[in-house]
C-alpha cells in the first residue's frame, strides 16, 4: 500500500498538468461548441460550415498534400543516408538536413515570408542568375507558400525517425539484394520501406497532427481566403470575439485530425491481425 500512495504520488503532477492544459481547455471547447445564447445546439456548427466550407477543404487538402510530399523526400533523405556509397555526402546531409528542426514555425512563417515574396530573397537571387526577369518575378505568398513552410520544417522530424528505423533493419537482405544486381532505388522500394512502414506512418499521422494546429504559418504567408481553419479560429476570436463558433472550428479540426488517427489505427490492426 505505501509504494502505490508513492506512486501515485509521483505521477500526481503528471496528470494534474494533463488534466489542467489539456483535458480542461478540452472539456470547456466542447461544451462552448454548442453554448448558444438560447441554450444548446448546433447553431455554431451551422454557421462555422455555411462561412468556412471552402477553407475547411483548403486545410485538408493543404495538410494532404504537405504529408505527402514529407513522405517522399524523408524516405529520399533516409534511404540516402541508408544507403548511400559516397561517405562525405552522406556525412553533409546527415548534419544539413536537421537544421529545420531547431526553429519555431514562427520563425519559419518570417523567413519564408522574406523569402518567397515577389522582391525577396529567391526571386533576387534567380534575377541575378539571369534565370528570371524581374516582370517573370512572382510571389509565392499563397498556399504554395504554406506547402514549401511545412515540408520544410517537418520533414526533418520524420527523417530522424525514418532514418533511425531503416538504420535497424537487417543489413544481409540489403547486400542480398545487391548481389543479386538489385539497384539502389529498388532496394529502398521493395525491401527497406516495407521494413519501416510503421515508423513512417506513425511519424506522417504526428506531422499532420503538427501541421493541423499551426497558426503562425497561415498568418504570415497567405494573407488571403481560403486560408487555413487555425487562421479562422483566430479571426473570429479576434475580430468578433465569438468563442461559439471558435469551438466548433476546433472541434471540426480535432474530427479531421482523429480521421487520420483512426486510419493509422485501422491499419496497424489489420497489420497485427
Amino acid at each position: 500500500m505505501p509504494s502505490r500512495l508513492i506512486g501515485l504520488l509521483l505521477v500526481l503532477p503528471a496528470l494534474a498538468m494533463i488534466a489542467l492544459f489539456f483535458i480542461v481547455p478540452l472539456a470547456a471547447s466542447v461544451i462552448g461548441a454548442f453554448e448558444q445564447a438560447d441554450g444548446y445546439g448546433l447553431g455554431n456548427f451551422d454557421t462555422a460550415f455555411s462561412l468556412y466550407s471552402r477553407d475547411m477543404v483548403f486545410t485538408v487538402v493543404i495538410v494532404s498534400l504537405s504529408t505527402a510530399l514529407i513522405g517522399l523526400l524523408s524516405i529520399a533523405i533516409a534511404g540516402y543516408l541508408t544507403l548511400g556509397e559516397n561517405p562525405k555526402a552522406v556525412a553533409i546531409l546527415r548534419w544539413l538536413y536537421r537544421w529545420p528542426l531547431f526553429i519555431p514555425f514562427i520563425v519559419v512563417g518570417q523567413i519564408l515570408r522574406t523569402f518567397l515574396a515577389k522582391s525577396g530573397l529567391m526571386n533576387g537571387t534567380l534575377i541575378g542568375l539571369g534565370v528570371l526577369t524581374p516582370l517573370q518575378a512572382v510571389s509565392f505568398l499563397d498556399w504554395r507558400g504554406i506547402v514549401i513552410a511545412f515540408v520544410w520544417k517537418q520533414t526533418p522530424f520524420v527523417t530522424l525517425l525514418v532514418a533511425g528505423a531503416m538504420a535497424s533493419v537487417d543489413r544481409s537482405t540489403i547486400e542480398a539484394a545487391r548481389n543479386l544486381g538489385a539497384s539502389r532505388l529498388r532496394i529502398l522500394v521493395e525491401i527497406v520501406v516495407p521494413q519501416v512502414g510503421t515508423t513512417l506512418l506513425v511519424s506522417l499521422i504526428l506531422s499532420f497532427v503538427t501541421m493541423m494546429s499551426v497558426l503562425s504559418v497561415p498568418l504570415m504567408i497567405n494573407a488571403q481566403s481560403p486560408t487555413m481553419l487555425t487562421a479562422d479560429i483566430a479571426f473570429r476570436i479576434n475580430a468578433y470575439g465569438d468563442y461559439g463558433v471558435a469551438n466548433a472550428l476546433g472541434l471540426i479540426s480535432l474530427a479531421i485530425t482523429g480521421f487520420a488517427a483512426w486510419l493509422y489505427l485501422r491499419q496497424s490492426m489489420k497489420e497485427r491481425a
